[in-house]
C-alpha cells in the first residue's frame, strides 16, 4: 500500500532553479525589467547629471532595488499561499496603519505637493505600494471566506466595498488619486471574478463614479489636468505642457525611434522622464515597433496570469484564483493608465509603469506580485502532481467512476471515490482518507457567478 500523500507539501526552489517556474511568466518578467533598466538609464541620464553629478545615478539606484525585490520574491516563492491567507488581516491593518502614519505632520515626507512617503533614514517608504499587495491579499481571502454572503446578500458586497472606501480616503488625503483609481478598479475586478450579481454594480457603481468625478471637478489641480487634457493646446505651457511634450516624443519616435540614448525630450522637455513618462520616452528612442511590443507583453502578462487563476479555479483552490487575479488585474490596469496618460487618453495622472519605471518602492512590489503569481503557479503544478497519483485508473475503487474531463474537485466528491469516504468497503482505513474542506462554501464557483 502506497503512503498517503500530504496535501499541504511544501515546495522549495531547488537544484532546478527558474526551470521549475512558468518559463512564460518569468520570460515577459525578465523582458520587461532589462529593458526598463536600460530605458531608466536613458531617459535620467541628464537628470542625474545635473542634480547629482553622476549620469548612471538613477540606474544604479533601480539595480539596487532590483535585487532588493528579487531577493524579496525569491523568499516569497518559497512561501505557501495558505501563509498569506492567515495573515491576510494583520496586513490589511498594517497598511491602514501605514496610511495613517504618513498623514501625521512631522512623520511624512513631502514631495511635489504629496504626502505620500514615510522617511527610514536615505530611504522613502511609499505606503500606497504595499496597500496594494495588502488589499489584494485581504480581498482573496474574505472572498473564500464569505463566498456564501457575496453571492446571496447585499452585506457580503458592501463589507470589502467600506473597507475600499476607507483606505480610497486616507490615499486621497496624501493626495494620491492614481492609486485610489488602481485600488478600486482592482477591488471591483475581483468582485466580479469572484461572482458578485452584476445588479450590485450596475447600482453602486454610478455612484462611485460620480464620486470619483466630483473629486476630480472639485480640486483646482486636479481640475486643472482635465483642462489640460481636455484641450492642451489652450495652454501649452502650463496645464497642457506635459500632454503636449509627450505626443512630440511619440512623432519624434515615428516607427523605429531616433537611437537609444538620442532623445530629445528628456533634455528637460518632459518632466519626469524616467518614471512618468518613460513609455513616451521608449517610444521616442526605439519607435512605434518597440512601443507595440511593450504592450504586447503586459499583454500576455496579464493573460497568463488569469490563465494560472484559471488553473488554480478548476482545482477549487480558490484563494489561490482570486490572488492570481488580483494580481493580473492590478498590473494591467496600472499599465494601461500609465499608457494611456502617455499617449493622451486619459488625464495626466503620476503612475509607474510596472516592472518597467524607475522607483524604489514600485519595483520591489513589482517583484513581490510575480513571485506570488510565480507561487500560484507552482502549486498548480504540486496539485495536478497529487491528482495524477489518485485520479482514474490507478486500481483503487471508485477511480475509473470520475470523468477525466472534471475538475480535481468534482473528482475528489465523486460517490465512492476513495477520498470521498473515510473507509473502504471492506473497513480497512483508506490509504488516502477524506479530506475535509475548511470552507462549507467552496462548491460556489470562483468567477461567471454574475446575474
Amino acid at each position: 500500500m502506497r503512503p498517503a500523500v500530504q496535501a499541504t507539501r511544501p515546495i522549495k526552489i531547488g537544484a532546478g532553479g527558474w526551470r521549475e517556474c512558468d518559463l512564460v511568466l518569468t520570460l515577459l518578467t525578465l523582458f520587461l525589467l532589462l529593458t526598463g533598466l536600460v530605458m531608466v538609464a536613458s531617459a535620467s541620464v541628464s537628470l542625474a547629471e545635473r542634480l547629482h553629478h553622476e549620469p548612471l545615478h538613477y540606474f544604479w539606484r533601480q539595480c539596487v532595488a532590483l535585487t532588493i525585490g528579487v531577493c524579496c520574491g525569491w523568499f516569497i516563492l518559497n512561501r505557501p499561499l495558505s501563509l498569506w491567507q492567515q495573515v491576510s488581516g494583520p496586513l490589511l491593518l498594517g497598511a491602514i496603519l501605514l496610511l495613517i502614519l504618513v498623514l501625521i505632520p512631522g512623520v511624512g515626507r513631502e514631495v511635489n505637493g504629496s504626502v505620500r512617503w514615510l522617511g527610514l533614514g536615505p530611504v522613502n517608504l511609499q505606503c500606497s505600494e504595499l496597500t496594494k499587495i495588502a488589499v489584494i491579499t485581504y480581498l482573496s481571502a474574505y472572498l473564500v471566506r464569505r463566498a456564501d454572503q457575496l453571492h446571496l446578500g447585499i452585506a457580503g458586497f458592501m463589507h470589502p466595498l467600506a473597507v475600499i472606501i476607507l483606505l480610497s480616503g486616507l490615499l486621497l488625503l496624501e493626495p494620491d488619486y492614481g492609486a485610489v483609481v488602481v485600488i478600486f478598479l482592482t477591488a471591483m475586478g475581483m468582485l466580479f471574478m469572484a461572482g458578485a450579481p452584476l445588479r450590485r454594480f450596475m447600482v453602486w457603481l454610478p455612484s462611485l463614479c460620480v464620486v470619483l468625478g466630483a473629486l476630480a471637478v472639485f480640486s483646482s489641480y486636479r481640475l486643472k489636468r482635465l483642462k489640460g487634457f481636455i484641450d492642451p493646446w489652450q495652454d501649452p505651457f502650463n496645464s497642457g505642457y506635459q500632454l503636449i511634450q509627450s505626443l512630440i516624443a511619440f512623432g519624434r519616435g515615428e516607427w523605429s525611434g531616433v537611437g537609444l540614448g538620442s532623445s530629445v525630450q528628456k533634455l528637460f522637455y518632459l518632466t519626469q522622464a524616467h518614471t512618468d513618462f518613460i513609455f513616451a520616452i521608449s517610444a521616442e528612442e526605439l519607435g512605434l515597433v518597440f512601443s507595440v511590443s511593450l504592450i504586447a507583453a503586459f499583454f500576455a502578462l496579464v493573460w497568463r496570469a488569469f490563465d494560472i487563476a484559471r488553473l488554480a479555479q478548476q482545482s477549487a483552490r480558490n484563494f489561490a484564483a482570486f490572488m492570481a487575479y488580483g494580481i493580473g488585474l492590478i498590473l494591467g490596469i496600472q499599465a494601461f493608465i500609465h499608457m494611456g496618460v502617455n499617449v493622451g487618453l486619459l488625464p495626466t495622472k503620476g503612475l509607474t509603469l510596472p516592472l518597467y519605471s524607475y522607483g524604489a518602492n514600485s519595483i520591489i512590489v513589482s517583484c513581490m506580485l510575480i513571485a506570488l503569481l510565480l507561487r500560484v503557479d507552482l502549486e498548480n503544478r504540486q496539485h495536478a502532481d497529487m491528482d495524477s497519483l489518485v485520479g482514474p485508473g490507478d486500481g483503487r475503487p471508485g477511480a475509473e467512476s470520475a470523468r477525466p474531463w472534471q475538475s480535481s474537485s468534482a473528482r475528489r466528491h465523486q460517490p465512492g471515490s476513495p477520498r470521498f469516504r473515510d473507509r473502504s468497503p471492506d473497513g480497512r482505513a483508506e490509504a488516502y482518507p477524506a479530506q475535509r474542506r475548511k470552507y462549507p462554501h467552496d462548491d460556489y464557483p470562483v468567477g461567471g457567478g454574475n446575474e
